[in-house]
């Protein structure tokens, strides 16, 4: 049974081109999300795709602390290009699921020299603690036989796959890091296994 419902949809003019935006409702916690789609993706296979957690701070407000706002322009830029694919945007995964005053409180600490992992665990709080049932059940909706994942975190591979997502292929995002995330993705590399996403 699915744990989703599509509650409307709309064209969406972006700076990368025409999408058409589905929303689609938790029915579990009421909580609404959205999915980009670009092209006829239904019914094809190894198609790109981004599942994007929502960052406040990185995609509305173009933070520096991390990479998240830049990667989900590289994966709008990425689709344009194919003039296909879809980018899931998981709402309340803020700071990996902690919540975005606790992601605010983890910046403090880690003003004071923790990385993002050591901040989380000073916090009390779990380093990840995303689910991606979501985007397995939009992926459904959208009749998509296989994808084509844009990331870098393997554990997101293996948890979509673990849902019964067919993931053909993962593709890398290549952001060059900055004086301010530098350390950030670096922990991500070292401390969760992302790949590599540019030269540190």
């Amino acid at each position: 049974m699915t744990i989703i419902t599509k509650i409307s949809s709309s064209k969406l003019p972006t700076d990368f081109g025409d999408f058409q935006i589905h929303i689609y409702r938790d029915n579990r916690s009421q909580v609404e999300h959205a999915a980009l789609v670009m092209g006829k993706p239904s019914n094809q296979h190894h198609v790109l795709t981004r599942v994007h957690s929502e960052c406040l701070t990185g995609d509305a407000f173009s933070s520096s602390r991390c990479d998240c706002g830049e990667q989900l322009k590289f994966a709008q830029q990425a689709i344009a290009s194919k003039k296909e694919g879809i980018i899931i945007y998981l709402r309340d995964h803020e700071g990996r699921g902690i919540g975005l005053a606790n992601k605010i409180s983890a910046y403090a600490l880690q003003d004071g020299g923790l990385d993002t992992v050591e901040a989380n665990l000073a916090l009390g709080l779990p380093v990840d603690q995303r689910t991606f049932e979501i985007a397995a059940d939009i992926l459904k909706h959208l009749e998509v036989f296989s994808i084509n994942l844009l990331s870098n975190n393997p554990e997101k591979y293996h948890a979509l796959k673990g849902l019964g997502v067919n993931v053909t292929q993962i593709s890398p995002i290549s952001i060059l890091p900055n004086a301010q995330n530098l350390k950030y993705i670096e922990t991500k590399r070292t401390k969760l296994g992302h790949f590599n996403t540019a030269n540190l």
